[in-house]
């Protein structure tokens, strides 16, 4: 698992060039960012997953696929706030998933991917789950945030992915709508793309719902992967059938792409939010959503940018998706904000074969979980438990949390060699004394320092 990215050396000019191409104004790419809810790292076939995938796999071909790629968090809100804003969830005081009617939100002085292309003449839009505040409330809507135009749930489809009832379109609320989540959210931004004039650059995020629970697969795909695999039960093939029926919307989205000539300029990011809940979706990795540990945010990662991304080509440098705001302000020539920290580095260095350099190591945050906090520098990674680890409550972030979030400190560690143990099952924490020693005083200095700036959240 050396930290390399497998291109040929042709492809190395064009895009050491790209950022300059930007910079001084020429067409500027359209920026794309596809998100699952709780899928897995390898919920795909171009993964190693049994289930079939024909048109992410033909991302995957087309462009670069990273093996190596992360989640901000290992749950949804943190996870979607991070890629937005470029800032470790726990900066911006998203500490868990949004219940409903909960003063957590993403505050309205946080600058998002929208917000900054806005000014530069992209159209913006929003399509699918938006969890970052409530919907139809006075806190930061998708508009305050930068996004033009927006249909989306609070949290999930509901009542399940077939039919939901939930949808808001640009604040006002949708109703019952007939067919599955994840293909009406890409009718939404197919007829969105269609409205964008053709010389207009786009930045759109399309977040489906599924696999997140309560899930909903068209019974003749659940049948298909019935008689493929006899061997597995109905709700693992509910499962497969769910991805699948992803994978034929994501389809039609870049059929539509094609259509209005517009998939030869589109920087298309593919992954997932957080880690899957089930043993087939993580390939023996440790830990599962909501876990700190590799299972709960290791994502899939596929990025096509034709003429600037050579197809076919694989990366294993680890990267986040704190990165993409860095990285769409360097090729699109956008300022990156200035007056806060900005956590993530832009891949410019990677798709030019360059050294690849992190200033802020990759770190997880969760309260709600033990181990609580992990860090990532090279190959490893350390990882952290709470000396006041939080008591079993019914929703998150309730009264007492805050107090305990803002005071309790990292205490006990574990530290792992991913090039020699994905898995983390050999702790090296009493073999290494000094690396532990060493990383464990910048992980306690990056936790009280991310800790000190989020928001404190008055709780009833």
């Amino acid at each position: 698992m050396s930290h390399r990215c497998i291109l040929r050396s042709g492809y190395f000019f064009v895009i050491v060039l790209i950022g300059c191409v930007a910079v001084k104004g020429d067409d500027k790419p359209n920026i794309l960012l596809v998100m699952l809810d709780d899928s897995g790292w390898t919920d795909f076939g171009c993964y190693g997953s049994e289930i079939q995938t024909p048109n992410i796999d033909r991302l995957a071909k087309e462009g670069m696929q990273f093996t190596d790629c992360h989640a901000a968090a290992p749950n949804c809100s943190p996870s979607r706030v991070g890629m937005l804003t470029g800032r470790m969830p726990t900066r911006v005081g998203m500490y868990s998933y949004i219940p409903p009617n909960h003063p957590m939100h993403l505050p309205d002085e946080e600058i998002t991917i929208a917000e900054i292309l806005r000014p530069h003449g992209y159209a913006t839009g929003h399509f699918g789950k938006w969890h970052v505040s409530d919907l139809e409330s006075d806190q930061p809507q998708p508009d305050d945030q930068g996004f033009d135009y927006s249909l989306g749930t609070d949290n999930n489809a509901a009542p399940s992915h077939l039919n939901p009832v939930n949808f808001v379109r640009n604040g006002k609320a949708n109703g019952k709508v007939e067919g599955y989540s994840c293909q009406i959210v890409v009718d939404e931004i197919n007829g969105w793309l269609e409205s964008v004039p053709s010389d207009t650059p786009f930045f759109s995020c399309v977040w489906f719902h599924e696999p997140h629970s309560k899930i909903a697969s068209p019974p003749e795909l659940i049948e298909k992967y019935q008689k493929l695999y006899p061997q597995i039960n109905k709700k693992q093939a509910t499962y497969y059938a769910n991805i699948d029926n992803v994978d034929i919307a994501v389809g039609r989205l870049l059929k539509k792409l094609d259509e209005l000539g517009r998939a030869e300029d589109t920087f298309l990011f593919l992954t997932s939010d957080n880690g899957g809940l089930n043993p087939w979706s993580n390939q023996g990795l440790r830990g599962k959503k909501s876990f700190v540990y590799e299972g709960g945010q290791r994502e899939p990662g596929i990025l096509r940018w034709p003429g600037q991304v050579e197809p076919g080509s694989e990366c294993n440098v680890p990267v986040s998706h704190l990165d993409l705001l860095p990285t769409i302000c360097q090729i699109t020539g956008a300022a990156q904000p200035t007056d806060r920290k900005i956590d993530g580095t832009s891949w410019l260095p990677i798709f030019a074969g360059e050294s690849f350099q992190r200033e802020t190591p990759l770190m997880w945050f969760f309260y709600r979980v033990a181990p609580a906090a992990a860090m990532r520098r090279g190959n490893w990674v350390i990882i952290g438990y709470l000396d006041d680890p939080i008591k079993k409550h019914t929703h998150p972030l309730t009264k007492p949390d805050m107090p305990m979030i803002k005071s309790a400190k990292l205490h006990r560690f574990e530290l792992y060699n991913l090039q020699r143990d994905l898995k983390q099952a050999a702790d090296l924490s009493t073999t290494e004394p000094e690396r532990l020693s060493s990383m464990r005083h910048e992980m306690m200095k990056l936790h009280e320092e991310i800790v000190a700036e989020g928001p404190y959240w008055e709780l009833e």
